[in-house]
């Protein structure tokens, strides 16, 4: 199979790298999420206006260009090489493709909004004591007149903070659903206890006490949620396989390099056979968590049950290579490894959270397993 990139998307590859490389300034991109907004908004326009990544999924009718899962995986890629902290996955890949699916003219509008890089939007589905089940919420949502009133509380809601709008997950008496809420005119309703997480991201747990939304907030039908849920996580799983591959390739290289600078015993490190044979592991790990993503990635519209085998399989894949990469990266840096002045201590912190982010490891070997029986 020839899973070379057309002209097209090594265009939007090479584009996209170069913009990084230039625009993205690693320290900056901390700063701003330690002391400033927890990202930067002017890359986020940019991401928008000049390169037109957040709309390269997206129908052309909702502003974007029409690509498919080949282009996230590019561009999640590249994102990860840089260790972008924007929301791209969260907002551009699972809260668009919910709403694309969705369809309606609420929806139609804020999937505009995301491709003019004008809306983030924040997926609130994880509870207390489910896990990665998302099945059944425990939040509820009734009607009361011409609104619709919701009580919960969801859990690690990542870019909420950030967010313009949230898509919470709810039980209504006809089943699992899908609603829009406007964390700005939420009121004192909804309450947010907004945190930092260990890569630097910014994530909520999210509390509705009687948060009241209009009709046409429940986005697609009502109680059949579930196959449209299950689908945004398996393309954000994949999404972030894609990210995962984009940091071990930059972890290797500089773990590559480091090596053949320091030198100990009058001679580089690199020239020690152990080294070497430590770094050729590392090198099958990450070209084992490529395939496994363009696995995941050509399945993501086959049917649900290879769709879900592909994407477990590189998830748990990309679990494994990315504990070993990160973790053998650390050791042959030393104790630099792991400080806040060195890059690779980022990206290793990054790459341990991405292990849990759209189910974890364990979750999706499990899933894989049952599957395969069936």
């Amino acid at each position: 199979m020839d899973f070379t990139l057309g002209d097209e998307r090594t265009m939007l590859r090479d584009g996209l790298t170069r913009f990084l490389a230039t625009r993205y300034d690693l320290a900056a991109s901390r700063t701003a999420a330690k002391v400033g907004a927890g990202w930067q908004p002017g890359i986020w326009r940019s991401f928008a206006e000049d390169l037109g990544i957040l709309g390269a999924a997206l129908p052309e009718e909702a502003g974007g260009t029409g690509g498919g899962p080949v282009e996230v995986m590019v561009i999640a890629e590249a994102l990860g090489h840089a260790l972008v902290v924007e929301p791209y996955v969260d907002t551009a890949v699972v809260a668009a493709g919910l709403l694309r699916r969705a369809g309606g003219a609420t929806a139609d509008g804020l999937l505009e909004g995301i491709a003019a890089g004008t809306a983030v939007v924040a997926l609130a589905a994880a509870e207390e004591g489910t896990g990665d089940d998302w099945r059944v919420p425990s939040t509820t949502a009734h009607r009361d007149g011409g609104e619709w009133v919701l009580h919960g509380s969801k859990m690690v809601v990542t870019t909420a903070p950030l967010a313009t709008h949230l898509l919470v997950t709810a039980h209504t008496p006809a089943g699992p659903s899908l609603f829009l809420v406007d964390p700005a005119t939420a009121g004192a309703a909804l309450t947010m206890h907004r945190y930092r997480t260990v890569d630097d991201r910014w994530a909520a747990d999210v509390v509705l006490d009687g948060v009241r939304v209009p009709t046409d907030a429940l986005l697609g039908v009502d109680g059949a949620l579930w196959p449209s849920l299950e689908r945004a996580r398996d393309e954000g799983a994949a999404a972030v396989c894609a990210e995962a591959v984009g940091c071990m390739r930059k972890v290797l290289a500089d773990t590559v390099a480091y090596c053949a600078q320091r030198h100990q015993f009058g001679q580089p490190i690199s020239a020690f056979q152990v080294l070497q044979h430590r770094m050729v592991d590392m090198h099958m790990e990450v070209e084992q968590a490529v395939a496994a993503t363009y696995l995941a990635t050509l399945h993501l519209d086959a049917d649900p049950d290879a769709r879900a085998r592909a994407v477990s399989a590189a998830k748990a894949t990309i679990g494994r290579a990315a504990r070993f990469v990160g973790q053998n990266a650390v050791q042959l840096h030393g104790g630099m490894g792991m400080t806040e002045e060195l890059a690779i201590g980022h990206y290793f912190k990054r790459l341990t959270t991405l292990q849990y982010e759209y189910g974890s490891t364990d979750f999706h070997v499990a899933r894989y397993a049952r599957l395969s029986r069936t």
